[in-house]
């Protein structure tokens, strides 16, 4: 099965293409068919041992579906994943954008993953709705692990899922997402926000797919480690970190680039493009060429307990404010 898929692709364009279109910003816009690349990673040491077929998973972030990346973009990306073939769809959180408008066309792009689909919340979702957010990802037919884990039967093998909700809002408890967790099995981790892994490895996650950062958007001049690592203060900007060789408690995060966007679609650079990556679990490292090496993590700086209780706080107030606006809708009519 995952032994003939197809390794990572370059958009291929020519050196004159390439020079006019950074010489008009304007083109990196939606303009045409949407640019998604497509990335492949071995699993783990660990999931070699555990299994004996290989299981393709196929990870997306940052749907953000909404005003800011149109359905095209979402549906190519459902496309991509379907011609791959994977044996799981994961998401890691972000599926809307800064409402509840488009939760109809979120209801849409889920339910056209031919494969199983299973994700956490991000914090967009929380800012959201969170509630309302899980509800049209159910109806669709995905899976919601809020900080908890699930077992999965696939290509006849067993995998555990496990799931942390959205730890930017304050949401997160790995405690809780782990525990019951059988080790002689295989363990896949899910976390919005990749300094969770930190924590999900020596509960015995070898490997944890995150997502937020969006890879920065623009990677020139290493422009996003600069703005999410030194300002902002993340340890994971994009791809792939850590070890997927080493025992507990260490092991390896891969931090997807997304393919939406909350504010403007703009992507400069490669490591910038929106992306689909496929995990294929049971091959060892070095299996196969993979799109980059792991890499190591910036010094970071974690958020204060002000700053989570902060967040905290905008969540609660943008709810009472959904309230409000849907009691006078009651009261009154639209």
């Amino acid at each position: 099965m995952a032994a003939s898929r197809s390794g990572a692709h370059s958009d291929g364009l020519p050196a004159k293409l390439a020079r006019a279109r950074m010489l008009n910003p304007r083109a990196w816009f939606d303009r045409g068919a949407p640019k998604i690349q497509l990335r492949r990673f071995a699993g783990t040491a660990r999931h070699q041992d555990q299994l004996s077929s290989p299981i393709c998973v196929a990870h997306l972030t940052d749907l953000h579906v909404g005003r800011v990346t149109p359905m095209p973009v979402q549906m190519a990306a459902v496309d991509l994943v379907n011609r791959q073939d994977p044996d799981l769809v994961v998401i890691t959180g972000d599926f809307v954008c800064h409402s509840q408008e488009y939760l109809d066309a979120l209801e849409e792009v889920i339910a056209a993953f031919d494969a199983p689909v299973i994700g956490v919340l991000g914090n967009h979702d929380h800012w959201s709705g969170a509630g309302e957010v899980r509800r049209a990802l159910r109806r669709a037919g995905m899976e919601v692990l809020d900080n908890a884990f699930t077992t999965m039967t696939l290509q006849r093998e067993r995998l555990q899922i496990v799931g942390v909700d959205d730890a930017y809002t304050g949401h997160a408890d790995v405690a809780r997402a782990t525990k019951g967790l059988r080790r002689d099995l295989p363990i896949l981790g899910l976390s919005h926000i990749a300094e969770e892994s930190e924590r999900l490895w020596p509960a015995g996650v070898p490997l944890v797919l995150s997502g937020h950062t969006h890879a920065g958007q623009v990677t020139l001049a290493r422009l996003n480690e600069l703005a999410l690592g030194r300002l902002v203060g993340h340890r994971y900007i994009h791809g792939l970190y850590g070890s997927r060789r080493h025992p507990e408690p260490e092991g390896a995060v891969y931090v997807g680039a997304g393919i939406g966007a909350a504010v403007i679609p703009l992507r400069l650079g490669e490591r910038a493009r929106r992306e689909v990556t496929l995990f294929e679990l049971g091959y060892p490292p070095g299996a196969f060429d993979e799109d980059h090496t792991p890499q190591e993590a910036l010094p970071g700086r974690p958020p204060s307990e002000r700053k989570i209780q902060d967040r905290q706080v905008a969540v609660a107030r943008k709810q009472a404010r959904r309230l409000r606006k849907a009691s006078k809708k009651g009261l009154f009519g639209d």
